[in-house]
């Protein structure tokens, strides 16, 4: 093991910071932002082991784990650090360690069976179904883009697409009759999801009425289309699912992946299987489905406690 001979603890785990900062500089390119934040995180860990009386190459798991303990926790002086910041400063002082059992300075880690604090998982917003009803009725009257918009939307919450799907959708990925559509998901990757009836009238309408009206003599291949009667941008969309959920009352609780939750939400809420579910949103790895089980979780457990006259948080 290499000692810095000669120098205060203070000075040599200055020293040895300063040394793994340029590493991450300029090796590993890591950005002026990142560096401070590790620079804050390390200043912070050093403080901490001067205070107990320890010294840096000696510190074993255990000086690891209680640091991030007390940041956990909080105290009177100091608020509780949030998951995410606590999983950056672990991060930090894993990388920190590896760079010193890599430098042959330490012969031990005391992050090797370090643990990451768990994020905690944030539940995607949902529409209620009174909601939906208000914004799929937003777009009004029968001109060609207030029958685009409907059409949109209808088919964003009907299948669970998501914006850029929603936008590479091409007419020939329609099969009304058999109640179909064909979505392009991550990695080029296809599926097929149904298509219910309310969504297939309001297409059939957008088809019949608008969108000749909006592409005119011109030959575009994807379904929805802008005033030029090219293809919709993803920022097109974004601007036609804000602006009707502000008619809606929605204004700022809503994005166009907000319609993917929901329709994912209200599926498994009236019985789907698990399984489907994770095929009609082209979820590669179940995990990622069962997030909406958690979120199902929390809105039965809002109308339990909204709802029983007994029941308290």
């Amino acid at each position: 093991m290499v000692t810095v001979t000669g120098v205060a603890p203070a000075r040599a785990f200055e020293q040895h910071m300063l040394d793994f900062l340029a590493y991450l500089e300029f090796e590993r390119g890591l950005s002026r932002n990142t560096l401070e934040a590790y620079r804050s995180d390390l200043l912070q860990y050093g403080a901490y082991l001067e205070r107990r009386g320890t010294d840096l190459l000696d510190a074993r798991h255990g000086e690891v784990t209680g640091f991030l303990d007390v940041l956990a926790v909080g105290s009177a002086e100091r608020a509780a650090v949030a998951p995410a910041t606590l999983q950056r400063k672990a991060a930090c002082l894993r990388s920190f360690y590896r760079h010193l059992r890599r430098e042959q300075i330490i012969d031990h880690d005391p992050t090797a069976e370090l643990r990451a604090p768990k994020r905690r998982q944030r539940l995607p917003h949902v529409l209620s179904r009174d909601e939906v009803v208000r914004l799929l009725g937003a777009p009004q009257g029968t001109d060609a883009a207030a029958l685009r918009d409907r059409a949109l939307l209808e088919l964003m919450y009907a299948c669970g697409l998501r914006a850029s799907e929603a936008t590479g959708l091409l007419v020939a990925d329609l099969d009304l009759e058999g109640g179909v559509l064909r979505a392009r998901g991550k990695g080029s990757k296809e599926r097929l999801v149904p298509v219910g009836r309310e969504a297939a009238r309001a297409v059939r309408a957008y088809l019949c009425d608008g969108r000749p009206r909006l592409v005119g003599g011109g030959e575009e291949p994807h379904l929805f289309v802008n005033q030029r009667g090219s293809g919709l941008t993803r920022q097109g969309l974004y601007k036609i699912v804000q602006r009707h959920a502000a008619s809606a009352g929605l204004a700022g609780r809503m994005s166009p992946h907000t319609l993917r939750h929901t329709f994912a939400t209200h599926l498994l809420a009236g019985g789907c299987d698990l399984r489907a579910l994770q095929e009609m949103l082209g979820h590669a790895d179940i995990a990622t489905t069962q997030l909406y089980t958690h979120l199902s979780t929390e809105r039965l457990k809002d109308q339990y406690f909204n709802a029983h006259p007994r029941a308290t948080r």
